[in-house]
């Protein structure tokens, strides 16, 4: 079955994909006026029972759909050395999720709830806050272990804190604070998320949300994917509580990413360089990879080593210069990760694939299952 918007732009198959298999180009699915796009053209409907709730049992359990144009190969994810040959590059953000969710009161006794953005010094932290009424500036918030955070200034929906009598923030929150489980996981966070929302080769703190097609992968996966002559390079992203926030423009030109700190290692961007040079293809390890190595490309796709803030805002249309594959989970309607596998993949290539993967039966959002998609303009 097909949906159509009020404005008649056909939206996701959400029934009968295999049947439905004739479709409408691309540049037709997703075509506006003055080549623009709207945020109604990225929605879908997803059963709820297709959320995953938990982890496989075993990381390299989830499934693998590999998409290559018009062509789904259904994998499972342990079969992804039979997709990589000897030359090719993996990249993989080396982000390290913190413990970053507080529950705090205000002086008039009222409940607030915290969430990192990202940490700002030792002492300061950019913050969510969720409570009846907002603090203001000026205000103090008591949070657990008798600290006191001080609001020290609010820009949009974030809130500047100073934490009194701490001298690191990010030993206080492993202490006292609770990994900051995605919003569409319905239950609280355990001891075994602790491990489980985390990839394994995580060195780097600073996320709060973990780099999710990341953590399909163990250490016995990863030294096959070595063994295959594929090599391991290394980016950092640290995702923010951002990154949940749900479009709130119709127009997708007037959206404004939030900012998040990255940085390119030197021997990334050697490896980067290597690859091209002997014909191996570039494949970044989740979007959060993607964004980090095409904020730092060069128009001719050589790529800087260097470190700073992106906001770059990867939708169709966009000109990749450096990633060939991309390998991703299945993302939420409406949101900028599903704009940018779209504009990876092909419009219709991805309509395609979530498609099939809704009615096959993939688990899909952070603990669901994974893409890989060969690059196609769209």
């Amino acid at each position: 079955m097909l949906l159509r918007n009020k404005s008649c732009k056909l939206l996701f198959f959400i029934e009968h994909p295999v049947r439905g298999t004739a479709g409408t180009e691309c540049s037709q699915l997703y075509a506006m006026t003055d080549g623009r796009y709207a945020l109604s053209d990225f929605d879908f409907v997803l059963p709820p029972d297709r959320i995953a709730q938990l982890p496989a049992a075993e990381r390299t359990d989830s499934r693998l759909l590999h998409v290559a144009g018009e062509v789904l190969t259904d994998r499972r994810f342990r079969e992804l050395p039979l997709l990589l040959r000897d030359g090719d590059l993996l990249v993989l953000n080396d982000t390290q999720v913190v413990k970053s969710r507080l529950v705090g009161v205000k002086p008039s006794g009222g409940r607030v709830e915290l969430l990192l953005e990202r940490i700002l010094s030792a002492t300061e932290g950019l913050f969510q806050i969720r409570a009846s009424h907002a603090p203001r500036p000026g205000q103090s918030i008591r949070l657990p272990g008798a600290v006191d955070a001080d609001v020290v200034a609010r820009s949009d929906r974030f809130f500047r804190l100073r934490f009194a009598g701490v001298t690191s923030l990010v030993d206080y929150l492993a202490r006292h604070a609770a990994v900051p489980l995605p919003p569409y996981i319905a239950r609280s966070a355990t001891a075994a998320d602790e491990a489980r929302y985390q990839t394994v080769y995580a060195r780097r703190p600073g996320a709060v949300a973990a780099p999710t097609a990341g953590l399909h992968f163990d250490t016995a996966l990863l030294d096959a994917i070595r063994a295959g002559g594929v090599q391991l390079a290394w980016v950092t992203l640290h995702v923010g509580a951002g990154t949940f926030l749900p479009v709130q423009t119709e127009d997708l030109a007037a959206h404004r990413m939030h900012a998040e700190w990255y940085r390119i290692p030197a021997e990334t961007a050697a490896a980067v360089a290597d690859t091209r040079a002997r014909g191996g293809r570039v494949t970044a390890v989740g979007t959060t990879s993607l964004r980090a190595l095409e904020s730092a490309a060069e128009p001719d796709g050589r790529l800087r080593a260097e470190e700073g803030e992106t906001t770059l805002f990867v939708r169709p249309g966009h000109h990749f210069r450096v990633v060939d594959r991309l390998l991703t989970n299945f993302h939420l309607p409406r949101s900028t990760l599903l704009m940018l596998v779209s504009a990876f993949a092909g419009c219709e290539p991805v309509r395609r694939a979530y498609a099939h993967a809704i009615h096959a039966g993939y688990r899909f959002y952070s603990y669901g299952d994974a893409m890989l998609a060969e690059h196609r303009a769209a």
